[in-house]
């Protein structure tokens, strides 16, 4: 069994019936997702709100009731993976594009679970690139105040087009010095 994989274990360990669950993204994430349909299947009763359509079309294939964010006030856990955490816990997330997502979701979460293997432990964040989501409108704008803060932002480019975040802005990645 991979790093990843126990990590999500032990994340289903906190799940109690009855809890408002956040769905993350990411490997990692997509490993609890699938052990959480296990789990739904053996009686649980949850009820998630995802982060991502990828997390929602994995969580709906599991068998995992899903509510919109605007159906909760709360949520009881969220859990998500992340691209770097260092040992303050400080973490860099979004690499997958639904950066804003999972910090709304995140921001009303009572408690937060980051999955994450040994590769994602870092002794400084920086390796990773910090992305920024913009939106489309005016997005030259932001950039040109970002590079003037003294950041170069660079737009996120997948397969020689602009990569859409899930919620179809623009993803500037920053790279940190460290």
């Amino acid at each position: 069994m991979s790093e990843k994989q126990i990590a999500a274990e032990k994340a289903i360990e906190f799940v109690n019936n009855g809890m408002i669950l956040g769905l993350g993204s990411g490997s990692t994430a997509a490993f609890f997702i699938k052990k959480l349909g296990e789990q739904v299947k053996r009686g649980l009763k949850i009820t998630g709100v995802s982060t991502s359509n990828a997390a929602t079309n994995l969580a709906l294939s599991n068998n995992i009731p899903l509510v919109s964010i605007e159906e909760v006030s709360e949520i009881d856990l969220t859990v998500d993976g992340a691209d770097e955490v260092d040992p303050e816990f400080n973490g860099i997330k979004g690499g997958g594009g639904a950066l804003l997502y999972e910090k709304i979701v995140a921001s009303i979460s009572k408690e937060i679970i980051w999955v994450v293997d040994s590769s994602k432990l870092v002794k400084r964040l920086g390796k990773f690139p910090l992305p920024v989501e913009i939106v489309t409108f005016g997005h030259t704008h932001t950039l040109r105040r970002l590079k003037d803060a003294g950041y170069n932002p660079s737009l996120r480019v997948r397969n020689g087009e602009l990569f859409p975040s899930d919620g179809n802005n623009f993803i500037a990645d920053l790279e940190l010095k460290v």
